[in-house]
């Protein structure tokens, strides 16, 4: 008895696929991410996750760059602007929020490289930008020190995630560590007396602790340092 060939199936039958969308694409872009990492966040591999061509994918991003701008985009929604419209003090208010925003960050750390290149520019992001810009209106910051503070404190806050992100990837970073502090504790008060000087306060303080003195200082100094020298 000869067996059957299947009868060919009628594309009128198969599911059709869902219609591509911005919001769709980044969605299955961030969803790729956690399971898979931001390395494998390609154009080419989100088209295959889509089911779809990668030339589909350029009519609604450019490159990889401003598809992880979008995914970063998206992520930013999880940062609580709230706190930052209270009461107290607005160094205080805004050194949260910037710590906020770089714990985002942290969370994902292959996205603070892609910041550094290619910036989110959606509703998330605007109103991060509206919210720091607030702060240093309420504190006093005169308008032109605050448009240029607003992109250093950002750039600040991008670096530190991205240096810290480079060194979680690294394999001998506590070696590297531990190397440090030999070497600052050999030198002597001759030959090196600054370091000598201070020991110890060099390293001292958490990360968190030295992050929060950082942004403090950018903050004090786009308050106090004119665009134009006087």
């Amino acid at each position: 008895m000869t067996a059957r060939t299947p009868a060919p199936r009628s594309r009128r039958e198969r599911p059709a696929k869902p219609a591509l969308s911005h919001e769709g694409i980044v969605a299955t872009a961030v969803t790729l991410m956690r399971s898979e990492g931001l390395r494998r966040v390609t154009m080419r591999r989100l088209a295959q996750e889509l089911d779809t061509g990668p030339a589909s994918l350029y009519v609604y991003l450019a490159n990889t760059a401003e598809l992880h701008a979008a995914i970063l985009e998206d992520l930013l929604g999880a940062v609580d602007l709230a706190p930052a419209r209270a009461g107290g003090d607005w160094r205080q208010r805004l050194g949260d929020l910037l710590g906020r925003y770089t714990r985002v960050l942290f969370e994902h750390p292959g996205l603070a490289h892609s910041a550094l290149v290619a910036r989110p520019s959606g509703p998330n992001y605007l109103a991060l930008v509206e919210t720091v810009l607030a702060l240093l209106h309420e504190g006093g910051v005169p308008d032109g020190q605050a448009a240029w503070g607003v992109d250093v404190l950002l750039q600040v806050a991008t670096a530190t995630a991205a240096e810290q992100s480079t060194r979680d990837r690294g394999t001998d970073t506590e070696a590297e560590h531990h190397a440090l502090l030999e070497a600052l504790g050999r030198v002597t008060a001759r030959s090196h007396p600054r370091i000598a000087a201070l020991g110890p306060d060099l390293t001292s303080g958490t990360p968190e602790q030295r992050l929060a003195w950082v942004f403090r200082v950018v903050i004090n100094g786009a308050q106090a340092t004119p665009r134009q020298p006087d």
